[in-house]
């Protein structure tokens, strides 16, 4: 075997392997995700909203991969999405004082902002929100790659 055949079949094995991995990354948080909230779920969660915003896909930084759709619900107990995310790990829900449609932004302001937990499904969820937490005191819900440091979306409620 030659050098050049040597090299060829190393560099394919490693972008295949590179390739794998990344498949890897994308596809586990869909494998062990939970179950979606049923309908039911939803319809209980949204019961006394208070406010709403809607997830769009245009957001300056979102993209093919990092983005949501669908209306959030906010209410004094729980937060909802009737709606879809892009699939990805270590999502988590903030409240901002601000909107916010960037990394920057979202870093730049990351320290007024309250974490409210962690979203787990990509189909619909429900985000309990703490008893001592004032919503009034928030104008946008925000869903946050905290893994990659990756925005995903951010819906303006009030």
């Amino acid at each position: 075997m030659n050098t050049r055949k040597a090299l060829l079949l190393i560099a394919s094995h490693i972008a295949v392997a590179a390739a794998g991995f990344a498949g890897g990354i994308y596809a586990l948080p869909i494998l062990i995700a939970p179950a979606a909230p049923t309908a039911e779920e939803i319809k209980a969660a949204t019961a006394q909203t208070q406010f709403t915003g809607q997830f769009k896909r245009d957001l300056k930084d979102s993209d093919s991969l990092h983005w949501g759709e669908g209306v959030v619900s906010i209410s004094p107990t729980a937060i909802s999405l009737t709606g879809r995310l892009a699939p990805g790990p270590d999502y988590k829900l903030y409240l901002s004082p601000e909107f916010v449609e960037t990394e920057a932004d979202f870093n730049r302001l990351k320290k007024n902002m309250v974490r409210v937990g962690d979203v787990n499904t990509f189909e619909n969820f429900v985000v309990a929100v703490p008893e001592s937490l004032d919503l009034t005191k928030y104008t946008a819900v925000i869903v946050w790659c905290e893994t990659f440091g990756q925005f995903i979306t951010a819906a303006k409620y009030r």
